[in-house]
């Protein structure tokens, strides 16, 4: 075992604070990452604060981790000392069923286990990316490639395919309308990826605060939702709809924007149930999906995407001190447009 420093909330709702955590040894097919920057995801405040059900306390959140590879194991054979690399929000699976085999690791029929807040196969608490260092399987470990800076790449393991895989996955570019609802960490994300994927971008907003800024990455149109008239203007406008917002939505206003055949496809998790009037579906004969991440092949297909086309999260890097009140900021939305922590400063 190797002791490290790392930034954990001891119990439920509890400020975080630093502290020293092990991590296990380098196995045969481990790799060893000297973590250089965490970004700060709205589910890590979630979870530390018990939002999505009980919590396993002390917790090491962050998974969006973006580092160099120090040491690996005998049978490593895609990574070497040296290397740029990134481990996103899982760090196992069971390898062997039909979602896994289809490299979509994500589903696991067993259930993935994620980077933190999870027991990994030993039985052991797994901590996250607020930390110095971090074991991962080889398998669960993506390359960032050079065209990206390794602060900007790091939201991308959560924030960049969350939002990458559905728009990919329903079809968003050229001759595609797509809304975007939220200009937050994934949203941004979001506009990015759809403007250059080709598609025509719409960005539904509470208010018109940060429509400048919605514009300058890539929007062709904003409009606030706080207006009635937006969801007159709009209606049937839409093909996908992304909803980032981890707030309940009134989903019966938003499907109807959405045209014949359209999709409005949820990555915000509300810590509230929500209701549906059938009614919004099956007028229009429109689809309400969920999406998680995506599978390790397609996290690597985004990366390089992105390096391809110039794109990195916009972010704001603080020390890891700043973390609890960070939290705060991003609970009154302010943040342009992901925290990253510096991991040399815990």
């Amino acid at each position: 075992m190797t002791t490290v420093a790392a930034y954990a909330a001891p119990r439920a709702k509890a400020p975080l604070e630093r502290t020293m955590i092990e991590r296990r040894p380098v196995g045969e097919f481990d790799v060893l990452i000297d973590i250089k920057f965490a970004g700060i995801c709205h589910s890590d405040i979630h979870q530390a604060r018990d939002g999505w059900g009980e919590g396993i306390f002390p917790m090491v959140p962050g998974h969006e981790i973006a580092g160099i590879v120090t040491e690996t194991g005998p049978g490593v054979t895609r990574f070497k000392a040296g290397d740029r690399v990134g481990v996103g929000c899982m760090v196992d699976s069971c390898g062997t069923c039909d979602a896994c085999l289809m490299g979509r690791e994500q589903h696991c029929v067993e259930g993935n286990t994620q980077t933190y807040n999870a027991l990994d196969r030993s039985g052991a608490p797994t901590y996250g990316g607020y930390s110095t260092h971090i074991v991962v399987t080889e398998g669960f470990v993506v390359g960032i490639p050079e065209g990206i800076a390794l602060d900007e790449a790091a939201p991308l393991l959560c924030a960049g395919i969350t939002t990458y895989s559905p728009l990919r996955r329903w079809g968003a570019g050229p001759g595609k309308k797509v809304a975007v609802i939220g200009l937050g960490g994934l949203g941004h994300m979001a506009v990015k990826i759809a403007h250059t994927l080709g598609a025509e971008v719409t960005v539904l907003s509470q208010s018109l605060r940060k429509k400048d800024d919605g514009l300058k990455l890539g929007a062709d149109h904003y409009y606030a939702t706080s207006d009635p008239k937006t969801f007159e203007e709009l209606a049937g406008t839409f093909d996908i709809i992304l909803s980032t917002v981890s707030a309940p939505l009134d989903f019966g206003a938003y499907l109807a924007l959405l045209r014949t055949d359209g999709t409005l496809v949820n990555v915000g998790a509300p810590e509230e149930p929500v209701s549906l009037n059938l009614f919004s579906l099956i007028g229009g004969n429109k689809s309400l999906a969920g999406s998680a991440i995506g599978g390790i092949a397609e996290t690597q297909e985004m990366l390089d995407f992105c390096a391809v086309h110039g794109l990195g999260a916009e972010i704001e890097v603080i020390e890891a001190g700043q973390v609890n009140e960070a939290y705060e900021r991003v609970l009154a939305s302010d943040v342009r447009y992901r925290f990253v922590i510096d991991t040399a400063t815990i």
